[in-house]
C-alpha cells in the first residue's frame, strides 16, 4: 500500500479531547483532499452513521484552546463555526461516506496510526505496572539497604587516629 500522507503528519493530528483520541474535521478534510465544508456536508447527509461516541462538536472554549496550542488551526481563530472532532470509530465511518480512492487509502493510514498509538499507550501502562511492582518489592527491603549503605560508609571512613606518643624527655 502506498502512503499518500507521511505517517508523522497523521500522528501529529491526533488529539485527546474529552478523554478520547480524536481528529478535527479541518485536519481530516486536508488529509482526504476535500474542503472542510464538503466533509461536513457528507457527514450531515449521513448523520445517522455518526452518533455522539463517533463525532462531537467542540465548544467555544475548546476551540480557542485548540487554536492556542496548534498553529495549524490559526484560520479557525475568527470562524464562527465550531469544529467537529471524530473519534477512531468516526474516522472509520468517514470512509463509507467519502468514497474516493484517496479517502480509502488515507483512512487505512489513519486507522494504523490509531492502532499504533493504542499500542504505545498499552506498553506505557505495562511499564508503569512493572515499575510499581518493583517499587513495592524494593520498598520491603529499604531498611536492609539502608543498613548496608551505613556499613559501607563506615568502612569508607578513615580509622580514627590514635594520639602519637610524645618524643623526648618527660620530667
Amino acid at each position: 500500500m502506498i502512503e499518500i500522507v507521511p505517517q508523522e503528519q497523521i500522528d501529529r493530528r491526533i488529539f485527546v479531547i474529552h478523554g478520547q483520541k480524536v481528529m478535527i474535521d479541518m485536519d481530516l478534510s486536508s488529509l482526504y483532499g476535500v474542503s472542510t465544508k464538503i466533509l461536513n456536508q457528507a457527514v450531515k447527509r449521513n448523520i445517522r452513521r455518526f452518533p455522539e461516541d463517533f463525532m462531537f462538536q467542540l465548544n467555544e472554549k475548546e476551540k480557542d484552546e485548540l487554536v492556542t496550542i496548534c498553529d495549524q488551526f490559526e484560520t479557525m481563530k475568527h470562524s464562527y463555526h465550531l469544529p467537529y472532532a471524530f473519534t477512531e470509530q468516526g474516522v472509520a465511518m468517514l470512509s463509507s461516506v467519502l468514497r474516493s480512492a484517496r479517502a480509502v487509502t488515507v483512512n487505512i493510514q489513519i486507522m494504523r496510526a490509531f492502532v499504533r498509538l493504542r499500542n504505545v499507550i498499552s506498553q506505557n501502562k505495562e511499564l508503569a505496572v512493572k515499575l510499581n511492582e518493583l517499587e513495592r518489592h524494593v520498598g520491603k527491603h529499604d531498611d536492609d539497604i539502608l543498613l548496608i549503605f551505613e556499613a559501607i560508609r563506615k568502612l569508607m571512613e578513615p580509622p580514627p587516629e590514635k594520639p602519637k606518643p610524645k618524643i623526648g624527655f618527660r620530667p
